[in-house]
């Protein structure tokens, strides 16, 4: 899952600050098919392979990464892959499903505008008011509720099809 984290990294359409990828998407499928802990584990071989270098994120890779102002939003992959497994566990619901996704997208939208937030104001210096911020950290917000319905739908497709 690691490797489509990063290929779901260059499908992307740049913004200012955080781009619109199809990561999170992939983030939620890992958590809903490898389950809290694997899925977790995936998104942070994801990381740490982008840090040691390899150019996997939306904007390349490397140590300095962690200065990026979307950088939050990748360590919340983490914790975010989690909780969609952990939510979702055993239960094969479709509605248990949705809740788990929209339980992920808000744990890696909560890290992710933290760390946003953070970068801007301390790294970057920026005098953007803290509504700005909100507006630029949440814009990929509706895309990835309306996509995370469909990795929802896939993720209970591949528990049941592609059992690990």
């Amino acid at each position: 899952m690691a490797a489509l984290t990063a290929v779901a990294a260059h499908l992307r359409i740049p913004l200012p600050y955080v781009p619109l990828t199809l990561q999170p998407a992939v983030v939620c499928l890992a958590g809903l098919w490898l389950g809290s802990r694997a899925g977790a584990m995936s998104q942070l071989v994801y990381v740490i392979v982008g840090l040691v270098g390899f150019p996997v994120f939306a904007k390349g890779g490397g140590p300095q990464y962690v200065l990026e102002p979307s950088f939050g939003y990748l360590i919340g992959f983490i914790p975010g892959a989690f909780t969609v497994g952990y939510i979702a566990g055993g239960r094969d619901t479709f509605r248990r499903t949705l809740l788990a996704v929209g339980a992920g997208l808000l744990v890696i939208y909560l890290v992710g505008v933290i760390g946003l937030y953070a970068n801007l104001r301390f790294i970057v210096a920026s005098d953007l008011s803290l509504t700005h911020i909100l507006q630029l950290g949440l814009a990929p917000l509706p895309k990835d509720l309306l996509i995370g319905g469909g990795a929802a739908w896939a993720g209970r497709r591949l528990r049941s099809s592609l059992p690990l």
